[in-house]
């Protein structure tokens, strides 16, 4: 999801260049209505689509309280939906049917390690990505008889405008390195991190819920969750005396 056109047509001269590729730009937002998949449709009409990959997303600003968040932009719990939901569900309903008449296709939606993990103050965006993880299991069972693979990737964080990361580590990669280990999982693994050290995490998380319950690692992550909110908070009220 690149939110200026001019990034769009940066990245797609990019292709042609290093690839030798045509490429065509199709400038929509996805928290706009069913329209945009009008737009979308005429736009690829007669083109073979061999991959989609569906990585459109948006995310809190910050950690929030779901009343608090609603309640001060009303239009974002309609507009997070759009953007990862429908998204994911309109874009596959216009590719698979001419992958399942080639009988071959591939379908990777990114979903997120905070839909297997306990996340408050990020309810709707951990939701919507559990809807991506369950929706991408079930549409590869239906269709793998078909030759189509469907793939999850659950990423951690990934140093991202979006996720605010600015300093890369082994635990925070920078997007080439996270997408260099993630298409070598595309063909063996249908439900991943993408990248060992995300997979690490989610094991150690995972093992202690199992042992301790899920209910106390949500309290953990909580607190952590909640100090973001505060800091945010502050941040926001130290601009506004400005």
């Amino acid at each position: 999801y690149i939110r200026t056109l001019t990034k769009l047509e940066d990245v797609a001269k990019e292709i042609r260049e290093a690839f030798s590729v045509e490429t065509k730009i199709i400038d929509v937002d996805f928290t706009h209505g069913p329209e945009i998949y009008d737009k979308i449709k005429q736009n690829i009409d007669g083109l073979n689509i061999g991959i989609l990959v569906n990585n459109v997303g948006i995310s809190y600003s910050y950690p929030q309280f779901f009343v608090e968040l609603v309640t001060q932009i009303p239009k974002f719990m309609r507009d997070i939906v759009a953007a990862n939901v429908h998204s994911v569900t309109h874009m596959s309903a216009l590719v698979l049917p001419q992958m399942i008449e080639r009988k071959k296709g591939v379908i990777i939606n990114v979903s997120s390690t905070a839909a297997t993990i306990p996340n408050p103050m990020l309810s709707i965006y951990s939701a919507t990505k559990a809807f991506v993880d369950k929706f991408s299991a079930d549409l590869q069972t239906e269709y793998r008889s078909s030759g189509i693979i469907v793939q999850s990737i659950q990423p951690g964080f990934v140093v991202t405008k979006m996720s605010k990361i600015r300093q890369a580590s082994v635990f925070n990669p920078l997007p080439d390195t996270f997408v260099t280990s993630a298409i070598n999982t595309l063909g063996f693994c249908e439900r991943t991190t993408g990248y060992l050290p995300h997979t690490l995490i989610q094991v150690v998380i995972r093992t202690i819920s199992w042992l301790f319950c899920e209910q106390f690692v949500g309290q953990i992550i909580m607190k952590y969750l909640f100090k973001m909110n505060q800091m945010a908070m502050r941040r926001i009220a130290k601009k506004q005396q400005k």
